[in-house]
């Protein structure tokens, strides 16, 4: 009586499926099997009380499979889109994923396709999204695009360049522009990623006035609040802070004499530390300003830069930096991608740079890109021309590299969940890179 009452029959487009309560159970709560546990579900199983689905059927019998053997086979007859949206439909679009990928890995990553982007030109910069799509921004556009890398709307900041782009989720995505003078517009704004419609801006205020600004670099922490430089007409320069849900700003961290934050190049949140990683690098600045901000005591607790120093022009020319908590350090790469480490617990500033951490060399492009870095998973990663090296291991070793033989210098990158994106300096290419699963034993 027990295994009857387990058993649940569908009629998916025409087509009888016959399966148990158990296997539904492994599509999770959240997706649309999960009902069937709801207490308004009968759960007998006779002719007069199977549940209709108006879906693809053969789509619904991979759909199954998968849910009952934890693997992934998808018929030649179907194609990988339609399957992708009949799962998007059950909710169980990440178990597609997962068996279609593995675990992201840095070393075992593999080109799974090249996309040639909306406009022509090129990109400055890629940023993964929160479900495995990603968005690229080309001057005043942003083209968005979802995990099976259907493009929708463009974002149009009409005639706005473009300095940055973050994902809220994968329904909202922020823009940070510069100021058009003596327009008063500019600063930034939350779209809709679908339909790519203006939801609200975020307003800078000063002595109770609202203040035209260029937004720049942004960041995003975990209880909700949206970070970003602000380079203003008067005093309003420095770091500024919103809620992400209201859109209302909650605070501003005026920067000290001296210091760049309103023309900052990269901001971090640190969760350990609750601190702001902010960095001025060059060619922006000819000297390169890091530091950490505590919002709770509003002060700079960490800071480190080249002026007065004795550095050789190899070691001054600091690209990009990023913070690594795990083993209180910073990690910098030059124009000429050597990676450099900082220790967080030390306000000497020394820079010990890594021999055995150096790149890898590709051809040259006719135009290279400034080296970015990004850190995933416990491993390293830096751009590099044409390619993107991997360090692992406490010593940063470098052990593989991701390269493709066409598409120009690597202007930026992104890693987002199971992909990682790169984007290429000729017409907005960019690659999607994916781990493989693993063999069946």
């Amino acid at each position: 009586m027990g295994a009857q009452k387990d058993r649940v029959k569908f009629n998916v487009g025409g087509k009888i499926f016959e399966t148990t309560a158990t296997t539904l159970a492994n599509a999770g709560r959240n997706s649309i099997f999960g009902a069937i546990f709801d207490e308004n579900w009968n759960l007998e199983s006779d002719h007069s009380n199977d549940h209709f689905i108006d879906r693809n059927p053969d789509c619904f019998a991979v759909v199954l499979d998968l849910l009952r053997t934890g693997e992934l086979h998808i018929p030649a007859n179907i194609p990988e889109k339609l399957l992708y949206r009949e799962a998007l439909f059950y909710g169980i679009l990440d178990h597609v994923r997962s068996a279609k990928w593995g675990q992201f890995d840095g070393n075992r990553l593999r080109l799974s396709r090249s996309v040639t982007g909306g406009a022509p030109g090129d990109g400055t910069a890629i940023r993964a999204g929160p479900d495995g799509g990603c968005c690229v921004a080309h001057g005043s556009m942003v083209h968005v695009y979802d995990w099976m890398l259907d493009e929708h709307p463009p974002l149009n900041l009409d005639y706005q360049r473009v300095n940055d782009i973050g994902w809220i989720d994968s329904r909202n995505i922020v823009i940070s522009a510069c100021e058009r003078l003596g327009r008063g517009d500019g600063g930034m704004g939350l779209f809709s990623s679908s339909t790519g419609d203006l939801r609200y801006k975020f307003q800078v205020s000063h002595e109770d006035q609202i203040k035209s600004y260029t937004a720049g670099a942004l960041s995003f922490s975990p209880d909700y609040k949206i970070f970003s430089s602000c380079k203003g007409r008067s005093n309003e320069y420095g770091i500024g802070v919103w809620d992400q849900v209201t859109g209302k700003q909650i605070d501003f961290f005026y920067e000290p004499p001296s210091w760049s934050l309103g023309e900052a190049d990269k901001l971090q949140w640190l969760n350990g530390t609750n601190c702001l990683l902010v960095s001025t690098l060059f060619p922006r600045k000819d000297n390169c300003y890091i530091s950490l901000l505590d919002f709770r005591d509003k002060k700079m607790v960490w800071s480190w830069c080249d002026i007065g120093a004795l550095w050789t022009v190899d070691d001054k020319r600091v690209r990009d930096a990023i913070a690594m908590e795990e083993s209180n350090s910073i990690c910098v790469v030059n124009e000429y991608e050597d990676l450099g480490f900082l220790d967080l617990r030390s306000t000497a500033g020394s820079v010990r740079w890594s021999s055995r951490s150096r790149l890898m060399k590709g051809k040259m492009p006719d135009e290279p890109c400034y080296p970015k870095l990004a850190l995933h998973h416990g491993q390293l990663f830096s751009s590099m021309n044409d390619s993107i090296s991997v360090f692992c291991g406490p010593d940063w070793v470098l052990t593989s590299r991701l390269r493709r033989s066409y598409g120009g210098s690597i202007c930026d990158f992104s890693i987002g969940g199971d992909r990682l994106f790169a984007l290429h300096s000729e017409e907005n290419v960019f690659d999607i890179w994916e781990t493989p699963s693993p063999p069946i034993q």
